[in-house]
């Protein structure tokens, strides 16, 4: 790691969150839109910049274009928490940041070009030195705010909020443009590492599943389910694969072997990804990524697959969609027998339309 002297030093834990179900009301919270990319802590001494991940690693060679507008524009000693971000055609791009942890310098070179990355900081750990860390988060924000005053693209201060009315709205609003909630800071709070003290609210919704496979948990020896293999058929009548649903308990993953095994029965005969397990390619047709397919984000996963009739119908927790695809892990809610496996459509997704980030994003990236 780039060597830093400063009040705050790598390698440090960001401050975490803990998830709720709603706004907190009372006016003991600053509130702001929830960020969907890389969690970054950025250290700044003179001549060096660090760009520190959440685990602890350098992101400095991943976003070099971040580099020299840094140097430039921050003080020069400090360290701020952000996130790392890429803004394209209206929202968020997750996946054009995910390409960035790309072992080829030349390739990260390339997309830093193609798809410059920004940087939205939200905290102040240290300023000259001084560590502010015990300083209440209202404080830190306010002295964030001044320094930040005159910050161009792709240097940005995140939209802050006392109204819950506000923050409201930004969950409802931005929802399109990949931001995928809100945040929730206690005004008096001090930043403590790795300990979950801020609140979230995140978006999520119901959604009925084709289940047309699964794969086995990697302990237990093919004793224990490790997650089900969601569909949804899309216009032309295909069934798409579309994520997972896993986070069971042991019994339940004993207690779905049981369960799924009469629907392995024959199970390849009629599927509609017979060709995915039968030919292993990478991708299936349409460009959709098979099941079991490894990409670079998977290698040394083993991501081999069991195919299932699809007979059954799930109904799982979402939050929300990227692309054609649940953008996280869905969660398992219950079994809907009730349901065939024809009604489980893109149609019964909620369409948020996108929120332009210009207001954000003005003038740049």
């Amino acid at each position: 790691m780039e060597r830093v002297d400063l009040p705050v030093n790598p390698p440090i834990l960001p401050m975490l969150s803990k998830r709720i179900g709603e706004l907190p009301v009372g006016g003991t919270w600053i509130f702001e839109p929830k960020w969907d990319g890389f969690r970054a802590l950025v250290f700044h001494d003179g001549g060096e910049i660090l760009i520190q991940s959440r685990d602890e690693k350098s992101l400095n060679r991943y976003f070099p274009e971040l580099l020299v507008p840094l140097q430039a524009q921050l003080p020069a000693r400090c360290v701020l928490d952000g996130e790392i971000v890429i803004a394209k055609n209206g929202g968020l791009d997750f996946e054009a940041l995910q390409l960035r942890l790309h072992p080829a310098a030349s390739r990260v070179r390339l997309l830093s070009q193609e798809s410059p990355a920004s940087i939205v900081f939200f905290d102040l750990l240290c300023e000259g030195d001084r560590d502010l860390r015990g300083v209440p988060f209202q404080s830190r924000r306010q002295k964030l705010e001044s320094l930040l005053s005159s910050a161009a693209p792709p240097i940005h201060l995140t939209p802050a909020t006392y109204e819950p009315s506000v923050a409201a709205d930004w969950f409802g609003r931005f929802e399109g443009a990949g931001l995928d909630g809100v945040m929730a800071k206690p005004i008096s709070g001090a930043y403590e590492s790795d300990r979950r003290l801020m609140l979230k609210v995140k978006h999520e919704r119901d959604c009925d599943c084709v289940v047309a496979g699964f794969r086995w948990h990697k302990k237990g020896e093919r004793t224990l389910v490790g997650s089900l293999l969601l569909g949804l058929f899309d216009d032309s009548g295909a069934l798409q694969h579309v994520g997972v649903c896993a986070s069971f308990t042991q019994e339940k993953r004993r207690q779905l072997v049981k369960y799924l095994a009469p629907y392995r029965q024959d199970a390849l005969a009629d599927h509609p990804w017979k060709l995915w397990a039968e030919h292993g390619s990478a991708t299936g047709e349409a460009g959709h990524r098979m099941p079991g397919g490894q990409s670079r984000w998977s290698q040394g996963k083993d991501l081999s697959w069991e195919p299932l009739r699809p007979e059954l119908v799930v109904e799982v927790a979402y939050e929300h969609m990227q692309g054609a695809r649940f953008r996280h892990m869905a969660q398992f809610r219950r079994w809907r027998t009730d349901k065939k496996p024809s009604d489980c459509t893109y149609a019964q997704l909620e369409v948020v339309p996108p929120q332009e980030l210009m207001a954000i994003f003005a003038g740049g990236r």
